[in-house]
Order: C-alpha cells, then sequence, then structure tokens
C-alpha cells in the first residue's frame, strides 16, 4: 500500500472541520492506522483518534498531529479552496479554512507512520500516533488526556510534534527551552447602567467604561513589564448595545494574553483586574466587573537534552544550514500537555512550508527577518507549498521517530 499524500493533503484542506468536530478527519486518519496494523483507539477526547504499533521491546514514542481547522473565509483561489460553511460552539454558520495547516500535520503523520511501519524490521519499541482534535480551541490535547489517553496506551518516553510556518520548505526551527507562548483567554462583563442616549447623566455608560480599559490595557506590556519580559495583550472583541440612541446595561470585552514565563502571566493577570476594577470605580458602576477564564495553552517548552538530539538529527538529515533557532514565538500550543500529562520530554519544531523560490527569502536568509508579503497561519491567503512540504514533514517526523526507536539500522537511516 503506498498513500499518496498530495491527494489526501488537498482533501482535508478542501473538507476541513472545526475543534470537535473533525468526524470525518478522524475516520480517514483511523482508517489509515487500521490498514498498517495499528491498534486503533477512537473518540478519545471526543474526536480523538490514537494509533499503536509495538515492534519489540524500547522506547515509546508518540508523535501527534492536530486536525482542527479554523472559522474563516478563504481566499487563497486554489483549485482545492475550502468552501465550507460550519457551525461554531455558539451556533454560529460560520465559514471554515484550514488556516493554520492542520492538514499539513495530519498528511505528514499518516504519510510517516506508513514509512515506520513498513520498514518495522530497521527498529524496535512502540509508537504512537496521536491525531489530536481541537488546539485551536485550546483544550483538544487536555481532553484527551481526561479521556484516558494514557489509559489506552503506554506512557511516551518522547512527545515529538511539527508545526508548519510561512518560511521556506526546506528548513526547520527548533529551540531549546520555551519554544512558544502561554496563552490565556479572558472574558470581562462590564456593569453599567441603561438610560436614553439624550439624558447620559442619568445611566453609567459601559461602553465609555469599556473604552477607557482597553486604552489604559494597552500600558500593561509597554509599562508595568521589564523590556525583558515580552508579552503580548490584545482586546480582540468588544461588544455592547442595541441602538444608538439607548445607553446600554453591559459590555464585554475578549481579551487574549500571551506569556513566556509564569511569573510575568501572573503579573499580567493581576494587572487587567485591577485596572478594569479601578476604572470600573472611576465610572461609578453599580455593579463589580466579572472575570470568565477561558482557556489556558501552557508554556510550549522543549526539553533541551532531547531538542539537542532531534536538533543533531535533522542535520545529518537535511543539511546543518537547513535548522535554525527561531527564537521564542508568541504563538501558542498545547501539544505540551500530552508532555506533561505523561512525564515525558517533548520536542517541538517548526516547519517551513512556503514556497522556497519567491523572491521575499532571499532577505530572509540574509537578515533572518521573516518577509511581510508571505501570508501567516491564520490568514485567509495561507497556503503551504504542498512540495516540499509534505515529503520533508513527512521525513522530519521519521528522522525523530527513529532517532530514538532501537534497532540496528537506526543509525543508517
Amino acid at each position: 500500500m503506498s498513500i499518496d499524500l498530495e491527494e489526501l493533503y488537498r482533501d482535508l484542506h478542501a473538507n476541513p472541520e472545526l475543534s470537535f468536530q473533525e468526524v470525518r478527519t478522524a475516520e480517514i486518519a483511523a482508517g489509515h492506522l487500521v490498514d498498517l496494523g495499528f491498534k486503533v483507539h477512537r473518540n478519545v477526547g471526543k474526536t480523538g483518534v490514537v494509533g499503536v504499533l509495538e515492534n519489540g521491546p524500547g522506547p515509546v514514542v508518540l508523535l501527534r498531529a492536530d486536525m482542527d481547522a479554523l472559522p474563516v473565509k478563504e481566499a487563497t483561489g486554489l483549485d482545492y479552496a475550502s468552501e465550507v460553511i460550519g457551525v461554531d460552539h455558539e451556533g454560529r454558520e460560520v465559514p471554515v479554512m484550514h488556516a493554520c495547516g492542520h492538514d499539513v500535520h495530519v498528511t505528514c503523520l499518516v504519510g510517516a507512520v506508513e514509512i515506520l511501519a513498513a520498514r518495522h524490521e530497521e527498529w524496535q519499541g512502540t509508537l504512537i500516533a496521536v491525531f489530536q482534535p481541537a488546539e485551536e480551541w485550546g483544550g483538544g490535547a487536555q481532553t484527551m488526556v481526561a479521556g484516558g489517553l494514557y489509559d489506552l496506551v503506554p506512557k511516551p518516553d518522547v512527545v515529538l510534534g511539527q508545526h508548519v510556518a510561512p518560511f521556506p520548505a526546506g528548513w526547520f526551527g527548533i529551540r531549546p527551552g520555551v519554544l512558544m507562548a502561554s496563552a490565556d483567554s479572558l472574558s470581562i462583563t462590564l456593569h453599567g447602567k441603561g438610560g436614553h442616549g439624550s439624558r447620559p447623566e442619568t445611566a453609567v455608560d459601559p461602553v465609555l467604561l469599556a473604552a477607557a480599559a482597553t486604552i489604559r490595557l494597552q500600558g500593561i506590556v509597554s509599562r508595568e513589564l521589564a523590556p525583558s519580559d515580552a508579552a503580548v495583550v490584545t482586546v480582540g472583541q468588544i461588544h455592547s448595545g442595541t441602538k444608538n440612541n439607548i445607553i446600554p446595561e453591559t459590555a464585554s470585552l475578549g481579551l487574549s494574553i500571551r506569556s513566556f514565563s509564569n511569573a510575568t502571566r501572573d503579573k499580567i493577570l493581576g494587572s487587567i483586574e485591577r485596572i478594569v476594577r479601578s476604572e470600573a470605580t472611576a465610572s461609578n458602576a453599580p455593579i463589580e466587573p466579572e472575570f470568565h477564564y477561558e482557556e489556558h495553552l501552557p508554556l510550549t517548552v522543549n526539553d533541551e537534552a532531547a531538542a539537542a538530539k532531534i536538533t543533531s538529527a535533522f542535520q545529518q538529515k537535511f543539511g546543518p544550514g537547513k535548522v535554525i533557532n527561531p527564537g521564542a514565538v508568541s504563538a501558542s500550543e498545547d501539544v505540551g500537555m500530552l508532555a506533561q500529562a505523561a512525564g515525558a520530554p517533548l520536542v517541538f519544531w517548526f516547519l517551513g512550508g512556503a514556497d522556497p523560490s519567491l523572491p521575499s527569502f532571499k532577505e530572509w536568509a540574509e537578515s533572518g527577518n521573516m518577509p511581510e508579503d508571505i501570508p501567516s497561519n491564520h490568514s485567509p491567503y495561507f497556503a503551504p507549498s504542498i512540495q516540499p512540504t509534505l515529503s520533508l514533514g513527512t521525513e522530519a517526523l521519521v528522522t525523530a521517530a527513529r532517532a530514538y526507536l532501537g534497532g540496528s539500522a537506526a543509525k543508517d537511516h
């Protein structure tokens, strides 16, 4: 059996599914695992799929790919572009697109397990393939753990994974220590006193309160943190009111917070509550603000020794000039929860996915600065180059797994 990875990728890209709705994607992954001789567990953490291939004594290696797409209307113009309309968790109809490249991740993992299964005589140990739901939701990994993942499969000795990124295909980004920021999502309800727009003196305007709080929140990073303490505070949503001449009763803010240390995170969250409460007092709000903490993604931290091991393996496989340290990235991931729950080291890396022949990358190669004209993840124009991205992403997973899986032929791979 040989899987046509390009055909699989186009199919997944054209048929994206939102978080915890990845039923079709999960069944495709499960079907391939069954065909390859894996013991398969479906519906782990709602829609997650796990395959186990035991191949004698040796290390237990977990390879992970996330499956979910985003509520984004695709604008790439590709002949396999998504035209899917889905229903989100709030019951709203939304366009759906693989704007973050999870279709690349699924395809590469399918390709990698096919190669490893076909070459099973070259290695020893246990291979676990995890197709995880709801990374974009922020709770997919934890939901799989809570759903009994490690009751179904042995705890791994290492957790490995990758994320496609908008730098040239053929390059890989690995960093020991903190690779990606922690992320917190926070919703705040602000209370005012409703009234007629013509008589603001009789009301407490939560719209003004929301605006004042939003401006003050932008001072946390610039004025309360040291320049060396990188962080991001984004107010991504402001909602209030129903009519132009009505002062509403409430307003709501939706925040995203990124930080690179737990101490910085704690300071930011404390500052947010202090500022919002103070603004509510200054506005004479009749009721205290309400803070609703939603998903939390921990820091993505690569084990130092394990990252060095994978870096060395990649340098031997792809060439030393193709493996870079990308620095700490302010995006976030939940893959670390799979490693934390198992007490295992994590190695997570970035896979270049853009066309390496683009003129913009000449400057990138010389300066290290990403070109601004290359669409990034979550953009409606995000479109990884199918090749060599898929073949290299597949080879990267195989190479990383073989760095741990034993066998006399492992050193020659």
